[in-house]
């Protein structure tokens, strides 16, 4: 709206000023109750089984972060993310029923985290430090928008369709690595995703494909960026070791548990204690990868 304009209509100045003046928080909350056949839908989906709640993890972190910054915020929002908050809101609105509901759902969740980067700050500031009895300015952490943007996505329920898609081909390279790494004390053949050792079948099944450990490990590395101040550059070059501790932590959970049902020791609490261990392993892995800094790169001063 222009100056022009409102000069010529000076019954919209006040609203317009108004307008103007509307905390960060109202524009969020307006474009999260544009979207709201997207959350019902997801609420849903999480609510009768069909897929985990895991979501809500990267939903509550989302949230958390909004609220360490809440006094932080934009008063005038950065323009490309909200061009791009509100095309792919209307884009979302327009599409609702035209196609699937998990597509149509990925483009508002994108679209509404464009709207919270509009607003957000460049930096998110810590707590002031005693260090030898004297005060320091609190230390400022940069807030990346690939973590925000890998929140959001993880925040969809898209682990089953995950599963049908890819699950099949995550089984049998989990199965061919393990087959390898069992070769010098066992004779093993792979058929499929299964596993001959010694004549005895053992089946790696869905949920042994690695694709829940993939949310919690991506996960882990969106939340662990932003809590330690990672940029988009230091969060996309750490991307690749995320995969490979996945990939290793899978690999080698479905080796123990498959060596165990070979022996004859295979127990469900042992499977799942090894399974948690695993996870557990992955998860602490990618934070340290994350959390750590290297020589070229540079805190922000304190100011």
């Amino acid at each position: 709206m222009s100056i022009t304009f409102l000069t010529r209509s000076p019954r919209l100045l006040p609203a317009a000023m108004r307008l103007d003046r509307a905390p960060a928080l109202a524009w969020i909350a307006l474009q999260t109750a544009a979207l709201w056949p997207t959350w019902r839908w997801m609420a849903a989906r999480m609510a009768d089984g069909s897929d985990d709640p895991l979501g809500g993890l990267a939903l509550a972190a989302l949230a958390a972060l909004l609220v360490a910054v809440r006094g932080q915020l934009r008063s005038a929002p950065r323009l490309p993310w909200l061009a791009m908050a509100l095309a792919g809101t209307l884009a979302a609105t327009a599409l609702h029923g035209q196609v699937t509901p998990l597509l149509g759902s990925l483009l508002a969740i994108v679209a509404w985290a464009g709207g919270l980067l509009a607003f957000l700050p460049d930096e998110r500031r810590g707590a002031m430090q005693v260090r030898d009895g004297v005060l320091h300015a609190a230390p400022r952490f940069p807030i990346a928008a690939l973590p925000v943007l890998g929140l959001a996505v993880l925040a969809l329920p898209f682990i089953a369709s995950l599963q049908f898609y890819a699950g099949y081909p995550l089984r049998v390279l989990t199965a061919e690595v393990s087959r390898w790494l069992l070769l010098p004390w066992f004779h093993v053949l792979r058929e499929g995703s299964s596993l001959n050792v010694d004549g005895l079948l053992v089946i790696v099944d869905a949920p042994c494909s690695g694709v829940q450990m993939a949310w919690a490990g991506y996960f882990t590395a969106c939340a662990v960026a932003l809590w330690a101040g990672r940029g988009d550059r230091a969060f996309a070059l750490r991307l690749p070791l995320v995969g490979a501790a996945v990939l290793l932590g899978n690999v080698l959970r479905n080796t123990a548990l498959v060596a165990l049902e070979a022996t004859g020791r295979g127990m469900p609490a042992l499977h799942e204690g090894i399974g948690l261990v695993a996870l557990a392993a992955v998860c602490g892995a990618v934070a340290w990868v994350m959390a750590r800094r290297v020589d070229d790169e540079q805190a922000l001063p304190p100011r």
